[in-house]
């Protein structure tokens, strides 16, 4: 694909109005795929995310990251003057996304009822803490918290060790997808269905929720309350994490009838038992066939045991740090881009996911100043300079 192939997503304006998290990497990644994505910020802080994470000569490596493909304009929300600028930006938008807590965007002046009426078509993504409904609504939320509320962090860990939180933001980017995809399917009901704008109501938990596989269901049938298994699963066996002679983790997975047809040969010994030739026999034998598992990998440095699970046909992978990541040529191939930016110089960042045959998307610039496109915006919307000079001036924008 050349620079000048058109993006699936040319022509679709999204005014993005929220931060940290999940809301604005929804609008990122409409902005991939070739959607026009106006980032509003505070003129003084700017957006939060500019303050996460390390910096480089000022600028937030992951804001270049999460911020990338929009353009940034400052914005008072809380000011009259500026809640009738984003009504205008609003009349020739097709998205708004936004996270701030239910009734805030009521209170300034910009409820759903009042911007449907100035455009009919337009789509509305509130991504809050625990949704615009229930009696949680009011409350606000962050991913550590979306996380202990949809029961994953009570379920991550050891049985005999305290609860353990995810490394990375999971509810944030499972509910930046979810956004991503909900858009998506309000704009084709819209556009190609005859139908108008709509809201979309998800909060940040929900993502994680969706993702329990089939937890709720289990408990409200059988009773069965999930807890913490470390790394391994009773239900798949064996399927666990083990600790190869040079000392590095890895993680094997044969829990299936085939799978353990090509692991056993290897393994040898009692791991040949007719007993164990289908689930039912290995889950009750758990603990003896993990342990023949986990002694067989104790004897191999890990770079044979995967070389030797590969040619047998049975997944397995080492546990990566990100220098491995970094290195690794399939990741380097698939998902990293090296990108030359004109303020810090050469950076890497994962590439634009999911991958598509004809109109992929593409990076076309990182995450901009605060700022950056004020005069283009605001001058396309008929201010001229010292109209936009005075808004400055009065931290209008």
């Amino acid at each position: 694909m050349t620079e000048e192939t058109p993006m699936p997503l040319e022509g679709i304006r999204v005014i993005d109005i929220a931060t940290v998290l999940g809301a604005p990497v929804a609008a990122t990644m409409l902005a991939e795929f070739g959607a026009e994505v106006i980032k509003v910020e505070e003129p003084e802080t700017g957006d939060l995310l500019r303050q996460f994470g390390q910096p480089v000569d000022g600028v937030p490596l992951q804001w270049l990251q999460e911020a990338r493909n929009k353009k940034s304009v400052t914005l008072d929300l809380r000011s009259p003057e500026g809640q009738g600028l984003l009504k205008r930006m609003l009349e020739t938008a097709d998205v708004l996304v936004e996270n701030f807590r239910p009734g805030t965007l009521e209170k300034w002046g910009l409820g759903y009822d009042l911007l449907s009426a100035i455009n009919p078509g337009l789509v509305v993504l509130h991504i809050t803490g625990y949704g615009r409904t229930g009696p949680y609504a009011h409350k606000g939320s962050f991913d550590r918290v979306a996380s202990a509320f949809a029961g994953l962090t009570e379920t991550s860990g050891f049985p005999d060790g305290p609860p353990v939180r995810q490394s990375f933001a999971l509810a944030d980017y499972l509910a930046a997808s979810y956004g991503a995809f909900a858009v998506m399917t309000a704009l084709y009901h819209r556009d190609l269905r005859g139908g108008t704008g709509q809201e979309i109501d998800l909060a940040l938990y929900e993502g994680i929720l969706r993702s329990s596989e089939s937890m709720l269901t289990v408990y409200k049938k059988l009773g069965h309350v999930r807890t913490r298994q470390g790394n391994g699963n009773p239900g798949v066996v064996p399927a666990g994490q083990y600790l190869t002679r040079d000392n590095r983790h890895v993680v094997v997975h044969a829990g299936t009838d085939a799978l353990w047809a090509r692991l056993a040969p290897l393994l040898g010994g009692g791991a040949l038992d007719p007993a164990l030739k289908a689930s039912a026999g290995r889950k009750a034998a758990g603990p003896a066939v993990d342990a023949m598992l986990a002694g067989w990998v104790a004897g191999l440095d890990a770079a044979d045991l995967l070389a030797r699970l590969d040619r047998a046909g049975i997944p397995a992978e080492r546990l990566n740090t990100v220098a491995d990541i970094a290195e690794d040529p399939h990741i380097r191939l698939r998902n990293i881009l090296e990108w030359d930016d004109p303020r810090i110089g050469p950076v890497s960042m994962i590439d634009v996911v999911p991958k598509l045959s004809k109109t992929p998307g593409r990076v076309r610039w990182t995450g901009p100043d605060k700022g950056a496109h004020n005069a283009e915006v605001y001058g396309a919307m008929g201010l001229d300079a010292p109209e936009i000079e005075r808004l400055k001036t009065k931290k209008v924008i």
